[in-house]
């Protein structure tokens, strides 16, 4: 299994960059994994994909993967270092799943990631810091994505905190948490 890393943090606080840095630092191959779906009508998105872009070294492979996630995984090469941005994206891009289907899905997720060869590091945004949304898909995000990224984090490397212009290593300043009771 190659080195798993999460890097969460709030809305504009340096994640993506943070690790675009150690994705340069790993010596392999980066295959950036955009989750984000490319929306003409919306400019103000189209800015934020293209400030992304611009960002990115010219000898990165980018793949756009809004919902095939774990299949792109799998067939990650072991030389290769997949910088995927981001899971909360992701999730919104799968909100429609009923229940058994997300449960399914982050099942298969989980385990791929714990099988793959290569180096992987996933951006995830920090939510349920601020009010409970008003809205029944609102809350269906917030839920999914916090406990996603909970589960990610107990089989990471190393978890990273972006917050405040600093970069915190959680696995080096934190304890995980046990397993949740069933």
């Amino acid at each position: 299994m190659g080195k798993v890393i999460l890097i969460t943090g709030a809305a504009r606080s340096g994640k993506s960059e943070w690790s675009e840095t150690l994705a340069m630092q790993s010596g392999k191959t980066v295959v950036y994994v955009a989750t984000a779906v490319s929306d003409p009508a919306d400019e103000e998105w189209q800015k934020r994909i293209q400030k992304h872009q611009k960002r990115r070294p010219q000898d990165w492979l980018t793949l756009s993967v809004p919902i095939e996630l774990t299949a792109t995984l799998a067939d990650a090469k072991p030389n290769t270092c997949l910088l995927v941005d981001s899971l909360g994206t992701w999730v919104a891009n799968l909100l429609e799943q009923d229940e058994i289907s997300w449960e399914n899905t982050i099942t298969e997720f989980l385990e791929t990631v714990q099988l793959v060869a290569a180096d992987m590091l996933f951006v995830a945004e920090e939510v349920g810091w601020g009010v409970v949304p008003a809205y029944p898909s609102g809350r269906q995000f917030r839920d999914r994505l916090g406990t996603l990224v909970r589960q990610l984090g107990v089989i990471c490397d190393s978890v990273y905190l972006v917050t405040g212009g600093h970069v915190l290593n959680l696995s080096i300043l934190g304890v995980p948490l046990p397993p949740p009771k069933a």
